[in-house]
């Protein structure tokens, strides 16, 4: 099963589902080892510097971050 079927199929649960499925994947993430949690790290840094070198002005500041954050709290 593909992951883009796979999501199809996982925001169909219920909330509560959703939740429960949420939490058991955020828990196995916490059980990775410091060598698997280093490279993800590091090949996260390694897509964001290519999104900037591709989008140069594409960032945002922090407060126009939190500023958009706050606002889809509300």
């Amino acid at each position: 099963m593909s992951l883009e079927k796979l999501e199809a199929e996982a925001l169909k649960l219920d909330p509560k589902e959703r939740a429960r499925l949420a939490g058991k994947l955020l828990e196995s993430l916490e059980q990775l080892s410091e060598d698997e949690n280093a490279k993800l790290w590091a090949e996260e840094a390694q897509r964001r510097d290519e999104e900037m070198d591709t989008h140069p002005g594409g960032s945002s500041s922090a407060e126009e971050a939190l500023r958009d954050a706050r606002a889809k709290l509300r």
